[in-house]
């Protein structure tokens, strides 16, 4: 038979619950979808319709051309989070 918990037992004990939720997509990097040089964001945060440029081969596009969301991630990490 197995003793009985007492409640002052429990006093050390603490539980938290969130209802929020995270807005937190994942981890990806920023490479140039032509020639693969790591493609920096310089202004801070960014929308996928943001323009971006590759410092290597002067190609132009939106974030969302330079994003991959896809393993091993390399440099530039980016961590990227959505808003409705």
């Amino acid at each position: 038979m197995s003793p009985q918990i007492r409640r002052e037992d429990l006093a050390a004990l603490h539980e938290e619950r969130r209802a929020g939720r995270s807005s937190w997509l994942g981890t990806g990097s920023l490479s140039c979808p032509q020639c693969d040089a790591p493609a920096p964001l310089l202004d801070g945060p960014a929308t996928p319709s943001t323009l971006l440029g590759c410092p290597y081969c002067d190609h132009a596009g939106s974030v969302r051309e330079f994003l991959s969301l896809s393993a091993p991630h390399r440099a530039p990490r980016v961590n990227v989070f959505v808003r409705l």
